[in-house]
This record gives C-alpha cells, structure tokens and sequence, in this order.
C-alpha cells in the first residue's frame, strides 16, 4: 500500500502529543494576548516555561528546554527586547550571565500559570480527577 493511501484511524503518540502541545500553546498564548502580553509567541515558551523569578542560565534553560544554546540566546536576545527578561551577572560565577524576568516577565509568569491551572482544572473535570492525575502520572514517566 502506498503512503498516500493509507489512512491511520487511531492516532500515534506522536500525533496525539502534537495535538495536546498545539492545542495547550494556543490556548495559552490567546488567553495571555487577551491579558496583556500580546507580543508573546509559543517559541517564547522554551525560555519562559523554565525560567526561575530568581534568574537562570542559558545553558541551564537549553538543558531543561531541549533546545540549543544558540536558539535560547536568540530567544533571549527577543525577550530582552519586548521587556520581558534582562541579563544580569550571576553574583555565584562572574563570567556567567543569568537571565531575569522584568517586572513584564513576572507578570506573564504568574498569569501563565493561572492560565495552566485553569487548562488542568478544566481537563481533570472532563475525564475525572483519578483518570488525570494518572494521565500526568505516566506522561512524566514516559518523559523521563
């Protein structure tokens, strides 16, 4: 059978974890368009999802995102720019810089989360909070 012919009728993790992250970003970064971060795009995620209030490394925000040290300095270089981080030297190594989030970048932080725990709540009323809580159970498993 050629590819263009066959036809998948249930889903593989793939598609399905695809589908649960695109689905996630878009709700996400509409709802935090309407609150005030309009500038914000899902790319901005792989600083912003990671970053401590306190302030991180590049290199450890490339680590936890996954991405490459250069695609989180780009990144970065954009959030600088909309306001939302700044660079600061890491008191704990001078040759270091840390990444801050501004007054901008806090507050996208906490209104994000509220936004996820909305997303949750919304999820673990659907399927049940047994089920969900299973679900996040064996997704960070498989994730690890």
């Amino acid at each position: 059978m050629r590819r263009s012919e066959y036809k998948k009728v249930d889903p593989d993790l793939g598609i399905l974890a695809s589908r649960t992250l695109f689905a996630f970003q878009r709700e996400l970064f509409t709802t935090l368009a309407q609150q005030g971060h309009p500038r914000l795009r899902p790319r901005h995620g792989a600083v912003l999802a990671y970053l401590d209030a306190e302030g991180s490394r590049a290199t450890d925000l490339s680590a936890q995102s996954g991405q490459h040290k250069q695609v989180i300095g780009t990144l970065v270089d954009e959030l600088v720019e909309l306001g939302y981080v700044e660079r600061r030297p890491d008191p704990k190594d001078r040759r270091a810089k840390l990444i801050v989030p501004t007054e901008l970048g806090l507050d996208q932080m906490a209104r994000s989360d509220a936004v996820v725990q909305e997303i949750e709540r919304r999820h673990a009323a659907t399927v049940g909070e047994a089920e969900w809580a299973a679900f996040k159970r064996v997704f960070r498993e498989i994730t690890t």
